[in-house]
């Protein structure tokens, strides 16, 4: 990690999340009597996976952060079929490219219907899963509430709509995340994400070969980018470039990169140019635990976002598709 040091934050925001009316709300003691081994049977499924695939913990961040993007935080992703013909699933969506590690929730689902029958719900092993993706890669230890229900639809044309494009710019990145409670701090620390995994020269091209005046892009950092992706139309969509210099590592590089010009997307410039973002990029650069603090908290918000609890939704028995008839 380049001398910088691992600390693990337990971040427990003791709050909870009310869902309106009467119906229940997200608790941290949620499966406490109904299924109490749930996250140590989590994290014990997702080690072999860890081990076997070192850049699966990105791809689990990613998996709940598209997912709670769209309908918010309730597994449609994992549907395979949507609510008609005319409405394909959101995972269908041309945003959704690259998603990964649908299969691993629902192997994690299959163990747990045998411990627990018809009592997790997949959108509560999202949760889970990434969170623990964060602490494997050397990121704060985060605590959350669950009690999420599954979805019973689930749209590609929700998913194109709300999923941020790669063009972004600062304005609408913070009208996403403070939509969803964040403030301005924590709506920066959650593009920290980045510091995991990989982009692609599909979501990266239209800065290269048409780039707008205000990108200030290091000129190195340009031209090692076009040498990976060398054509305006991309050849092969599987040519992908890091995210920062240590991809596998949760840390603060990312924030690092930043300040020098070599983030990777558009949206990456611009907090580090933008008045009310630049003074946050360069506290997180400077100070990784402080960083760590505060992306919990917006790990915490995000994953609680637009939930469905008490008898909204359902569980699913198995996570790609809708329960028909009752456990």
């Amino acid at each position: 990690m380049g001398g910088c040091s691992l600390l693990f934050l337990l971040v427990a925001v003791m709050m909870v999340f009310s869902v309106g009316g009467n119906e229940a709300q997200l608790q941290f003691n949620y499966y406490e009597s109904t299924c109490p081994p749930l996250e140590a049977i989590v994290k014990k499924e997702l080690l072999s996976f860890f081990l076997s695939d070192p850049t699966s913990p990105s791809a689990f961040l990613r998996l709940m952060f598209h997912d709670c993007q769209v309908q918010g935080c309730d597994g449609s992703i994992l549907l395979d079929s949507g609510d008609s013909k005319v409405n394909p699933p959101e995972i269908l969506s041309s945003k959704n490219f690259g998603i990964r590690k649908r299969e691993v929730i629902e192997k994690i689902k299959s163990i747990l219907e045998i411990v627990c029958p018809g009592q997790v719900s997949c959108a509560d092993i999202i949760s889970l899963a990434a969170k623990e993706s964060v602490l494997y890669s050397g990121g704060p230890l985060i605590q959350i509430p669950l009690g999420r229900k599954d979805s019973k639809t689930s749209r590609s044309r929700q998913a194109d709509a709300r999923l941020p494009s790669p063009m972004i710019n600062v304005d609408q990145f913070l009208h996403i995340f403070m939509s969803k409670g964040m403030n301005l701090e924590e709506s920066v620390a959650i593009l920290g994400a980045h510091t995991l995994g990989v982009g692609h020269c599909l979501n990266i091209v239209d800065r290269l070969y048409d780039p707008t005046p205000d990108d200030r892009i290091d000129l190195g950092f340009k031209v090692l980018l076009r040498t990976q992706c060398p054509t305006r139309i991309p050849i092969t969509n599987l040519t992908f470039l890091p995210n920062d210099l240590t991809p596998m590592i949760f840390d603060n590089q990312y924030y690092r990169n930043v300040l020098r010009g070599k983030g990777l997307f558009g949206i990456d410039s611009s907090i580090s140019r933008d008045s009310r973002t630049a003074p946050i990029v360069m506290r997180f650069a400077a100070d990784q635990n402080y960083f760590f603090q505060v992306f919990a908290s917006a790990f915490v918000k995000l994953s609680s976002t637009n939930v469905l609890t008490g008898r909204n939704g359902e569980i699913r028995r198995q996570c790609n598709r809708v329960n028909s008839g009752k456990y």
